[in-house]
């Protein structure tokens, strides 16, 4: 029996503020923003009718070397912004 696993999401949305343009200390380029992705549903109302309504989902993006540098450059606040990439999730402990 073989294991299907695939990790590939393509996002399209809107930055919710500038990109962050960072270096790592090994002079590495490193951006993050926040991409705003609206998501349809169906809210089911007291008459049983069935409206489409839209949330929107925030997801933190990062992004390395020559992508890092073209995002920052030329998008901002407000832009319209698809991309493709991989899941990542990250837990942390703080001092407590």
């Amino acid at each position: 029996m073989s294991s299907l696993n695939l990790n590939k999401v393509v996002l399209c949305g809107r930055l919710t503020a500038d990109p962050e343009l960072k270096q790592t200390g090994s002079g590495i380029a490193v951006v993050t923003f926040t991409l705003a992705v609206n998501r349809r549903y169906q809210a089911k109302s007291a008459d049983g009718s069935a409206p489409q309504q839209q949330q929107a989902d925030f997801i933190s993006v990062v992004a390395w070397r020559s992508t890092a540098e073209f995002i920052s450059r030329y998008f901002r606040k407000g832009s319209a912004l698809c991309v493709t990439g991989s899941i990542q999730t990250r837990t942390w402990q703080d001092q407590q």
